[in-house]
């Protein structure tokens, strides 16, 4: 399908959804340096303006990468709930940013139209929205995420205490982690970076931070940050894994560059909630995403970052339970 509109005597056309997409988006290194930006100030705002016209609809009938060759395309389609996307089916994206805007989209109805909107249309409607828009919108959503601790409720800052070591020594960690909690830090999860993915150095580090929170009965979690299938051989030799760690990107082939897919995070999600450790919750899941990783291992398929990331997030939120 293509995409056009007049401005000032100039034709403006765009031969795809996806090219449409990224020529609408706010100026970005990342995207110029991957020829998907847009030419100029005039194209990018004739790319807003197509934009804006489009039914959300129009989503849900042109993939931006097809089924065929693409999981997360095909987890997209899956997670999909027409039932909640009913409430706003009818509008264009422009009608969906106005309506955000308005009083009509309270905190408990975004709730329920969660699963009603795919990743392209979060990122169709960003890119038409300014940061006061941005803030405006996000006062009324509202992220709570339990394990054994609970975090994002309201008026509330939860922060993650990171006590590296350039060689993982314990008591260089443990002294760290001394340092900030008497900071206050650490309620969000305590997070070791390791400086290499050897499982025994894992298992020496998953066992130290169980024992700390354990004895002191601090009311945290803990998570070390080595590869997913580090962590499942970690699991399976009986450590006690709190939180299970891992980047993610919103394509496929990205997820690849990474050495996981969708079925790998499966497994992994399914022996953490095996070890039934938490104490309040079960989402036991740590991504993380927005590296450009897709562009700079040439897996992002002529997607702008921006959409990008939001397809990042269809693949976070298939474990939020």
């Amino acid at each position: 399908m293509v995409y056009k509109t007049q401005i000032a005597g100039i034709v403006y056309r765009f031969n795809s959804l996806r090219e449409l997409l990224a020529k609408a988006s706010p100026a970005r290194s990342g995207d110029i340096l991957a020829g998907v930006a847009a030419d100029s100030h005039l194209q990018r705002v004739a790319a807003q303006w197509v934009l804006a016209d489009v039914p959300l609809k129009q989503f849900l009938l042109e993939a931006l990468i097809p089924c065929a060759t693409d999981d997360v395309s095909r987890l997209i389609f899956q997670q999909h709930d027409q039932q909640a996307f009913a409430l706003v089916s009818h509008l264009t994206v422009g009608g969906f940013r106005d309506w955000l805007l308005s009083d009509a989209s309270t905190s408990e109805i975004l709730q329920q139209l969660a699963w009603g909107l795919t990743p392209e249309m979060v990122a169709a409607v960003s890119k038409l929205m300014r940061i006061q828009d941005f803030i405006l919108v996000a006062r009324k959503c509202r992220v709570v995420t339990q394990f054994r601790n609970t975090i994002g409720l309201q008026h509330r800052l939860s922060t993650r205490l990171k006590p590296n070591h350039p060689t993982d020594d314990p008591a260089g960690i443990a002294a760290v982690i001394l340092d900030g909690l008497l900071y206050g830090s650490g309620d969000a999860v305590i997070g070791i970076n390791p400086a290499s993915d050897n499982l025994q150095a894992t298992q020496v580090l998953i066992q130290m931070l169980s024992d700390v929170i354990e004895r002191y009965q601090i009311p945290t979690q803990f998570c070390v940050l080595s590869h997913v299938t580090t962590i499942l051989r970690a699991i399976e030799a009986g450590s006690p894994v709190d939180l299970v760690f891992q980047s993610i990107a919103g394509t496929e082939q990205a997820n690849a560059n990474f050495g996981v897919n969708l079925k790998l995070l499966e497994e992994a999600h399914s022996a953490a909630l095996s070890l039934n450790r938490g104490t309040v919750g079960s989402n036991c899941m740590y991504f993380e995403t927005g590296q450009g990783s897709a562009l700079s291992a040439n897996t992002d398929h002529r997607l702008d970052q921006q959409t990008c990331e939001a397809r990042a997030y269809a693949v976070a939120r298939q474990f939020n339970h």
